[in-house]
């Protein structure tokens, strides 16, 4: 009997509390620093963007969510840094589990998962995010691709690490 009356003694004591109301959309609630959202492609500071259609993100995706297709880059177009760049770049985002392999996967840190929890649908079309969608706007400084560089200017795709110690 007694582990019931401490259920009750606890009911009682929460129904004395004040509720936690969050007036959404007008206020938005933070989110852990973990928490795995919307993707986003992100661009280096000169404007070029960082996926290079390698599509290792794609062969990563255990539910098959994202495609990408690469074309080549030139001097006179150049998107991204290397060979090659995205033409192409597709998530489902119903097929998407928010499971972080596309990140992980990444060999120049382009797809990242943010903090954006507002993902609303209303047929499946829409549901699919293309690279304009995802793609982050030019930052301040930067030219927007296609851009045209001297020859020989960007010869690797990865740039070099920073602290190899790892």
């Amino acid at each position: 009997m007694l582990p019931v009356l401490k259920g009750l003694w606890t009911t009682l004591k929460a129904m004395a509390e004040k509720p936690v109301t969050i007036q959404y959309p007008e206020v938005k609630r933070p989110v852990r620093l973990r928490f795995r959202g919307r993707h986003a492609l992100h661009r280096y500071e000169n404007g070029l963007e960082k996926c290079i259609g390698c599509s290792l993100c794609a062969s990563a995706c255990p539910s098959d969510a994202i495609f990408v297709e690469a074309s080549e880059n030139t001097d006179e177009e150049r998107y991204s840094p290397g060979d090659r760049y995205a033409s192409t770049y597709e998530i489902n985002m119903l097929r998407c589990i928010f499971c972080g392999f596309c990140e992980d996967a990444c060999p120049t840190e382009a797809i990242i998962l943010e903090d954006s929890y507002e993902l609303t649908f209303t047929d499946r079309r829409s549901a699919i995010y293309t690279k304009e969608m995802l793609l982050k706007p030019v930052p301040v400084g930067g030219k927007p691709t296609p851009q045209k560089t001297r020859p020989g200017e960007f010869t690797r795709s990865v740039p070099e690490m920073k602290d190899a110690r790892d």
